[in-house]
Formats: structure tokens, C-alpha cells, sequence
């Protein structure tokens, strides 16, 4: 199984794809981690992209988009993988399917967690942090049994700078705007599939099993 994970900040990608990775023993592939692996091997690629890295530059796709090939060539996608953070554009998208075609594959879905941005905005902007102790609560999810007080040490609990509402509902509007043509790419390809994200975590992850059973 060859997917893709989409889905805005807070809509819970990581807790997916977790447990994909789980359950069916694929590798979990993300931007930032194949950069990683790519510069400690020291592979060309991996030291082209270091270069740019260094002087705080975006990596241009010519050098991602090789060392996406080179990472989905390895024996451990052989059996499927799931991507994550890639690709990010339409270009990337157009690229990653002619990869695919030259290793004999397909993307089978593109899997978008939808969650309504009213929702997520509640979610990214809940966190509270312990100024004493660093300890991390969520007003919803993990509320401190006193407000404003951490339950380990007592101490005050502030919100950081960017997960104020202004500074969380400028960085939505942004991925969406990133997102909507990508999608539209994969969803004239057929390859997309939505999942419901506002559900308990478990029936996420059931909706998820329950699609990729389709393609056993």
C-alpha cells in the first residue's frame, strides 16, 4: 500500500500515522527525515540539500524531488509507505507520479483528515504551558485540575505567542491555501479519500483500517 497523509495543523496526522506505521510495518517517510537520512549518509543529494539547509534556504524541488526517488527505491517501501509532508505542491505531485511510474507503482490513496478549521482553531489554540516546569496541558484534552495552575509543581500556566487565535488562524489559512490544489490534483485522479477527524481517535484510525482493507 502506497499512501499519502494530508490534513491541516491539529487535525491529527501524527496520531495516525503512528499507528498506520503500526499496524502494517511500513515506513513512515517525511521531508525532514529523509533530509536527515540523505545528509548522514552522504549521498550527493543528501550534501546538496545540506548546502541549502545551512544558509537557511528551501531546498529547491529538483534536489528533494531526487531524494524522494532515491528514498522510495529502497527495499523497506517495497511492501508500501506511507508519505507525510511531501508533496507540497502541485509540481512535487506531478513529479512523485512519475517516480512512481519508473518504479512500477501507484499511489494508491491520498487519505485527508478533515477536521472544520473552527474545530482545529479550538484544538492549536487550547495549549497551556507550565512557566516553572515546562509541563503541558490542553484545555479541552488535558485540562490542569485548577485553572491557570500546573497540578506538578503549582505553577502558573501561560499560552505561547503562536498559539494565539490571530497568529493559529493566519498558519490554517495559509496550509489551506497550500492544500486546496493538491487536492484538486489527486482528486482528479481518483486517489483521494476523506476521513472524518472530528471522531474519537480510535474510529479514525478504524475509518483508515477500513479503507486500506480494500486494497488487501
Amino acid at each position: 500500500m502506497n499512501l499519502i497523509l494530508m490534513g491541516l495543523p491539529g487535525a491529527g496526522k501524527g496520531t495516525q500515522a503512528e499507528q498506520i506505521v503500526a499496524e502494517y510495518n511500513i515506513p513512515h517517510i517525511s521531508t525532514g527525515d529523509m533530509f536527515r537520512a540523505a545528509i548522514k549518509e552522504g549521498t550527493e543529494l543528501g550534501l546538496q540539500a545540506k548546502s541549502f539547509m545551512d544558509k537557511g534556504e528551501l531546498v529547491p524541488d529538483e534536489v528533494t524531488i531526487g531524494i524522494v526517488r532515491e528514498r522510495l527505491a529502497k527495499d523497506d517501501c517495497s511492501k508500501g509507505f506511507l508519505l507525510d509532508g511531501f508533496p507540497r505542491t502541485v509540481a512535487q505531485a506531478d513529479a512523485l507520479e512519475g517516480i512512481m511510474k519508473d518504479l512500477g507503482k501507484k499511489i494508491d490513496y491520498v487519505l485527508n483528515i478533515n477536521v472544520d478549521s473552527s474545530l482545529l482553531l479550538k484544538r492549536l489554540t487550547g495549549r497551556r504551558i507550565c512557566k516553572s516546569c515546562g509541563a503541558t496541558y490542553h484545555l479541552i484534552f488535558n485540562p490542569p485540575q485548577v485553572e491557570g495552575v500546573c497540578d506538578k509543581c503549582g505553577g502558573e500556566l501561560y499560552q505561547r505567542s503562536d498559539d494565539n487565535e490571530e497568529t493559529v488562524a493566519n498558519r490554517l489559512e495559509v496550509n489551506i491555501k497550500q492544500t486546496q490544489p493538491l487536492l484538486d490534483f489527486y482528486g482528479e485522479l481518483g486517489y483521494v479519500r476523506n476521513i472524518d477527524g472530528e471522531q474519537e481517535i480510535s474510529k479514525v484510525f478504524a475509518d483508515i483500517n477500513a479503507l486500506i482493507g480494500e486494497l488487501a
